[in-house]
């Protein structure tokens, strides 16, 4: 039986050692340049969809759109990173930006839905899936 041994460069094998021992610090780097990305895009929606299409003049705060934000990334039980866009909580009111992004996104009786993060999510997909593959390019080119 013949037998083949092929040898890694040198250079090669010391790179992908060094991207193993700093992965827990790239990857965080990563998720929160594609999270800017989907922040944008939402934030965007955001603004173009509030006082929209109302019977009454729209009272709107800007509170809302303020507390509009991108969570640090943390590591969970499983061992996946995570970041999340979401809103700050409480209100000045004492009321949830949740609920109101709930009521905005998904609309109540009376209120039509007027959707602004699904529609993030989804225009943002290809944008943010390069934007990490860039940032990751990059971070690794650093090494």
């Amino acid at each position: 039986m013949a037998k083949v041994d092929m040898k890694m460069p040198e250079e090669f094998l010391l790179k992908v050692s060094r991207l193993a021992e700093k992965t827990d610090e790239i990857i965080p780097r990563v998720l929160e340049a594609a999270g800017e990305v989907v922040l944008e895009k939402v934030r965007d929606n955001l603004r173009s969809v509030i006082g929209r299409d109302t019977k009454q003049p729209s009272e709107s705060t800007g509170e809302l759109a303020s507390a509009l934000g991108l969570s640090p990334t943390k590591q969970d039980r499983e061992g996946n990173f995570n970041v999340k866009v979401g809103f700050a909580e409480p209100r000045s009111d004492g009321g949830s930006n949740a609920k109101i992004a709930n009521i905005i996104e998904y609309g109540k009786q009376g209120q039509p839905a007027k959707p602004f993060l699904k529609p993030a999510k989804s225009a943002s997909r290809k944008a943010c899936i390069a934007e990490m593959t860039d940032k990751l390019e990059k971070e690794i080119s650093k090494i």
